[in-house]
Formats: C-alpha cells, structure tokens, sequence
C-alpha cells in the first residue's frame, strides 16, 4: 500500500517545491496536488479574491510541469489532486477544467471534484457530465467526495450531496460512466448527525472507491487531523477496505495538523504524518 498527503497545508508555510522535496524525504510514496490556492473565496461575501499564485496565472501548466519534475527527481510522483471548491460557486466551477489539466501535467490520475452540497445526484451529474469529455482527453479520472453541512439548531453535520452510503452511491451510478469515481473521505463519513459511516460506506462502494482523504476527528467535528490523535477508530476501516480490495493509495487530508509547525520544525510534523499513514497502510497489509 503506497502513501500520499496533500500539500497545500505544507506549501502554505514553505511553498509547494519544498513540500514535495520533504515529503520524499519524510517517505511519502506520493503527494496530492491541492490546487485551493487557484481560486481564493471569500466564504462570508461569497466572492472570488484577487490572486497572484501561480495556478491563478497564465502559466499555470508551466507550475504544474515543474512540480511533477520535482517529484521525479526527489522519487515521488503526484497520484490525485483536488480542484477548489466550493462548486456552487459558477467562477469556481470555471476552473474545474484547469484543475483537470494541471492534474494530467503533474502525472495525477484522479482530480477530487466536489459535488454541490445542496444539489441531487440528478443535478450535480450535469456538472460531472459537462466535465468528463474533458477529463477522458486529458486521460484524467473526476472523483465525488461526500460532503456535509452544518445544523446550529442540533450543533452537528447534517446532510449534503454523497453524506450516505445511498446518496454516494447514486451519485456516481446515475452518471453510469468509468471515469466518475468516489473519493472517501473518512474524517466526514465519521462526523455525527450527516454519514452514514466510513466503513458501511466502504461496503457500499465497492470497486467504485478508487482514492481517499484519511485524517481524524472527535467523530463530531471536521477537524482533519493526524490519524490516531483523535477518536475514529481506524481499524474496521482498514479491515473494511482490505475486504473490497481497494486498489488506491492512502492520502492524507490532516491538512489542520501542521498549523503550530514553522519552517523551521515543518519536516518533524511531516514525517510524524508520514508515519502515521505508514501505520494504516501496514495495518492493510497485514489483514
């Protein structure tokens, strides 16, 4: 079972080439390529910001090429990455495509696509319909992601688009097409009040599970922290994808565990999430 991580988190602090040179380092297998920094949101005014990063530019396959050599050259390789969200915003779904293509540049196989948390499996298709022409000539695979929304009223997660096993499952059948795919992620199928599990979703997926978005929380919060730090419990997890033979890398998304970390210490915290993905990935393949 191979490793991975997002970088955004890392590259915040130290930039994106740095991160993968660490991440080499630390032992990651491969690295996620987190694209949030091409469209920055105003969540409140619910408006795109001005942006100088190099994905926001005109040159942003030139940024990608370097980032998937920089890989090579360290021994690592970008399996999947993931498009800025939130898709309900229209100048955000604008650069869905450039996510796509940034993700075939760096070598990534899976782009994470985020469905519209209030939209049906019916309607979140038009989008992934309108996608994947593209992503197929690009030789690059969507993948959905449950989501979750928030009650005030309860003080838990309530439902969004993929949140159960059944609406996960809808989402990628009615689209009927090999190249949309589901990406779990663990850390919001164990949040109270929304999913419906990780590991009842792990069974109902099946072969259409093809990437991950490993971390931990107090099965309450999304917290993305580093696995065994907080209250899932990762071993009928693991148990549950050793039994659909899952195919995919373990990635990580603890992308809230480096926050205290400078660069200075940076590479302690990213070897100490190296080693914490290391032990799911042995736990699979002891089973």
């Amino acid at each position: 079972m191979k490793t991975s991580t997002e970088i955004c988190s890392a590259a915040r602090k130290i930039g994106e080439e740095k991160t993968i040179e660490y991440l080499a380092k630390a032992g990651f297998d491969a690295w996620d390529f987190s694209m949030f920094d091409m469209c920055r949101y105003d969540w409140g005014k619910k408006i795109l910001l001005p942006n100088s990063h190099p994905l926001a530019g005109d040159n942003y396959l030139a940024f990608a090429r370097r980032l998937k050599q920089i890989g090579l050259d360290n021994g690592i390789v970008c399996n999947q990455s993931h498009a800025p969200f939130p898709t309900a915003c229209a100048e955000i779904r604008a650069y869905c495509k450039r996510a796509i293509e940034c993700t075939a540049e760096a070598g990534g196989q899976i782009c994470i696509i985020h469905p519209d948390n209030n939209k049906s499996a019916e309607e979140n298709a038009e989008m992934y319909a309108e996608l994947l022409p593209f992503a197929k000539d690009c030789g690059v695979k969507i993948a959905t992601e449950n989501m979750w929304n928030w009650d005030d009223e309860k003080n838990e997660s309530s439902f969004a688009a993929c949140a159960t096993a059944e609406d996960f499952v809808k989402h990628i059948d009615v689209v009927n097409d090999d190249f949309l795919v589901a990406c779990l992620d663990i850390g919001h199928a164990e949040m109270r009040g929304s999913g419906s599990g990780a590991v009842n979703m792990i069974k109902a997926l099946g072969n259409r599970l093809q990437a991950l978005h490993i971390h931990d929380n107090d099965r309450w919060h999304d917290s993305h922290q580093i696995p065994f730090s907080m209250s899932i419990d990762f071993d009928p997890i693991v148990k549950a994808l050793k039994c659909i033979d899952y195919q995919g890398y373990f990635t990580l998304e603890a992308d809230n565990y480096l926050g205290d970390y400078t660069e200075d210490n940076i590479f302690e915290g990213i070897c100490n999430l190296e080693n914490s993905v290391r032990r799911l990935a042995d736990m699979f393949e002891a089973y």
